[in-house]
């Protein structure tokens, strides 16, 4: 496991952003973990959080003209990683949003910021089914832009109809889906830290999808 997912673990787990339990998912499905990015946030990790995004971004060698955080806990995000971005390369970063409601009055619209005719990175906190990511992408294209990737914190890795919601993604899009981490990363995580029973949870979990 590479550093970078172990640090995000931690991170996670030290701020409850990452909590293993029992759990019922907005979906409804039953879950021995959620994951939360607004108590990263909360614990003040956004530094470190957008940190691990900026690098991976960076490894990636991904190409884009502007960030595209998803209201209300990508905005953050995508202005946190922008700062970084622009203050290692010394270029400015644009950044864009959606409002929760399109507005009818002065610019207008469904997005604060421009994505007409450029090349888009979605940032979002976490790809569950990609229901939410799926609206982003929607959202982007309807506006003119091109998405050129996607990166999340957590990949749950869960399945819809077969296949993995981060396949459905990148067919979509074709581009990658990249994440921080991936919930099947966090079984040698836990055992490495000696959190056996918790680990033995999340193992048994990913061996029923």
């Amino acid at each position: 496991m590479k550093e970078r997912e172990n640090h995000f673990f931690e991170l996670a787990l030290e701020s409850d952003a990452l909590l293993i339990g029992d759990f019922t998912l907005k979906s409804g499905r039953k879950s021995p973990y959620f994951f939360n990015i607004s108590s990263l946030f909360e614990s003040g990790f956004i530094n470190e959080l957008s940190t691990l995004y900026a690098d991976l971004i960076e490894e990636e060698n991904i190409k884009f003209d502007v960030i595209f955080g998803p209201a209300y806990k990508g905005i953050p995000l995508a202005a946190a990683v922008a700062t970084i971005l622009s203050n290692r390369s010394s270029h400015a970063v644009a950044i864009s949003f959606d409002r929760k409601e399109e507005k009818k009055h002065g610019e207008g619209g469904k997005i604060i910021g421009n994505v007409k005719d450029k090349k888009v990175l979605i940032l979002d906190d976490v790809l569950t089914a990609g229901t939410a990511l799926n609206q982003s992408i929607d959202l982007v294209r309807e506006t003119g832009g091109e998405v050129v990737s996607s990166v999340v914190a957590l990949d749950r890795e869960e399945s819809v109809d077969g296949l993995l919601a981060r396949d459905l993604i990148e067919n979509k899009t074709n581009s990658k889906l990249l994440s921080i981490a991936r919930i099947s990363q966090i079984v040698n995580f836990l055992n490495q830290t000696k959190k056996t029973e918790k680990a033995q949870l999340i193992e048994d979990y990913l061996s029923r999808q």
